[in-house]
């Protein structure tokens, strides 16, 4: 049962009504896959998360964090994470979600920047979060999850070597409070999202309560329906796992089922077991999921439709007829800006249109509008000019102001629409791979590379043409092996070029032990391309 939106400007009111109307629903399990493969599970009812919501708000008023503070979250996804959402909301401090992956160096920046008092983290990333201590001296404490549940997952040492810390377990075993929701302003800062700093520095968006809430009222326009179990297994530190499942789901009151972390092996296992309707991924994680080996129950599962953002065009068709499911295709940022394309809707490999009240086009690099199918920045702007769309990163007046120049939601994606104004997205600004004057669809080859029985996950991009053409790039398909299968690189090598055009086949060959990718399973093209060298005995050269 959805509620009432006159009173979900924030998170903590969202979870105060349920907690009202259903308090014992299940409305979020959290699956772990163990090492043998099997399924253990931890329960959040609307009750459990009112009440440790209360007992997160409480230690953080112990700690004498004042409204508008910041905390970091350092973990994978578990029901901890979502408490502090909430206990956060309730004392109107503000959360920083931080990949636990993190290097020590670039996690001293990202809670030095956005000046963190504390953090939750938990035991498995513990060893970074000490080691970029020393250039934290606004750090004040550090509460420690117990990954295993039982106590193993902590060294007592290691809490030992730093008074800051900790366990969680010793706030979890408080009593109930019952603190009043502070947050009541809809513009104040909910959480401080990093983006994923490809480029340098990674940025801090300031995301207000209000953009939480009013994505969440949305599930219905994205294709969920009273009853439904959506399930993710992209990470909470991210703004797709947090509005597109989390957010519209708890808005819905819907049971939700979350992946600790995403596993392509597991996938329709999980599904099928708690009857999961939907799920979203990203572009991505496609290739990965569809590598897998066919089984003869593919298509044996519940899932209705797949909120996908970065479908391949040409993956479009197979994998919806693999999986008996349908492609509810969206595009959008944590920065704003969403379009969406249902199933049977619009074109097939089309990014669709935007939401009401928005508009988008294909500007040129004189702002000018692209005829149809000419390639340009993807941007969008409110049709209210009394409201329009606005980005504010932390610190950071003058990339806020770019970001909006001209009235326009900068993207920074190339695209082009067609006639009927249906939009289409080509690749980061500047990303595209071109190779003899022609820019290659990367799509097109991982889809072929992943249908090899050999071949478990990859991707495909660029390096500079030994050519020395300007613009020019050599195609390299980093690729991850099956364990059950041997490595034949002249029988990948002929594979692609019995089945592509000559400017398709890859020039080389990069084995690795996995695809490095983001907390929402991009795939990380700087680390590939740290790691490449044609000298490298794991690249090998087309021959």
């Amino acid at each position: 049962m959805a509620i009432s939106t006159d009173k979900t400007l924030v998170m903590a009111r969202i979870v105060s009504e349920h907690c009202d109307l259903h308090p014992d629903l299940d409305a979020l399990t959290f699956v772990n896959v163990t090492s043998n493969g099997s399924l253990s599970e931890e329960v959040r009812t609307y009750q459990q998360l009112w009440d440790n919501g209360q007992r997160i708000a409480a230690a953080l008023d112990r700690e004498h964090m004042i409204e508008g503070e910041a905390f970091g979250l350092l973990m994978h996804n578990h029901p901890e994470f979502v408490d502090a959402m909430v206990g956060a909301s309730i004392t109107n401090t503000v959360f920083v979600p931080i990949d636990p992956r993190t290097k020590p160096d670039k996690l001293s920046y990202m809670l030095g920047f956005s000046e963190c008092r504390g953090v939750i983290v938990a035991d498995y990333a513990l060893g970074s979060l000490l080691s970029a201590l020393e250039a934290l001296p606004a750090l004040k404490w550090v509460w420690v999850l117990d990954s295993s549940g039982h106590g193993a997952g902590i060294d007592k040492d290691t809490l030992l070597h730093s008074s800051l810390c900790r366990p969680l377990d010793v706030i979890y075993s408080n009593p109930v409070t019952d603190i009043t929701v502070r947050a009541n302003d809809p513009l104040a800062p909910m959480q401080y999202l990093y983006t994923s700093g490809t480029t340098g520095d990674p940025k801090a968006i300031v995301v207000p309560h209000v953009r939480f809430s009013g994505n969440a009222t949305m599930g219905e326009l994205f294709g969920l329906r009273p009853g439904d179990r959506p399930y993710t297994g992209l990470s909470l530190t991210h703004a797709n796992a947090q509005i597109i499942t989390l957010g519209m789901g708890l808005y819905m009151g819907l049971r939700m089922v979350i992946s600790r972390k995403f596993s392509k092996s597991q996938l329709w296992n999980i599904t099928r077991h708690y009857g999961c309707t939907s799920f979203n991924l990203l572009g991505g994680m496609t290739t990965a999921i569809y590598s897998e080996a066919e089984r003869d129950d593919d298509a044996d599962n519940p899932v209705r439709f797949v909120l996908s953002a970065g479908m391949p065009a040409n993956l479009w068709d197979s994998f919806q007829q693999r999986f008996d499911i349908q492609i509810f295709e969206f595009y959008g940022a944590a920065e704003g800006g969403i379009t969406i394309n249902p199933p049977g809707v619009g074109p097939k490999g089309s990014i669709g249109k935007p939401l009401p009240g928005m508009e988008a086009r294909i500007l040129d690099d004189n702002d000018r509008e692209c005829a149809p199918y000419q390639a340009g920045e993807v941007v969008f702007r409110s049709v209210v000019e009394e409201t329009p769309l606005k980005v504010h990163y932390l610190k950071n007046s003058e990339a806020s102001r770019k970001k909006t120049i001209g009235g326009w939601l900068r993207m920074g994606d190339m695209g082009y629409c067609d006639e009927a104004g249906w939009l289409y997205f080509m690749h980061r600004s500047g990303g595209g791979v071109r190779r003899n004057g022609d820019f290659i669809d990367t799509a097109a080859v991982e889809k072929i590379l992943a249908e090899h029985s050999a071949i478990e996950d990859v991707f495909v991009y660029g390096v500079p043409a030994t050519s020395g053409a300007a613009g020019e790039k050599d195609l390299v398909a980093a690729i991850e092996i099956s364990s059950e299968a041997s490595f034949d690189k002249f029988a990948i090598f002929e594979y692609c070029r019995e089945r592509l055009d000559n400017n398709a086949v890859p020039s080389y060959l990069q084995i690795v032990a996995a695809i490095p990718k983001t907390a929402s399973e991009k795939p990380l093209e700087r680390l590939l391309l740290d790691s490449f060298s044609s000298v490298n005995p794991d690249v090998f050269t087309r021959q």
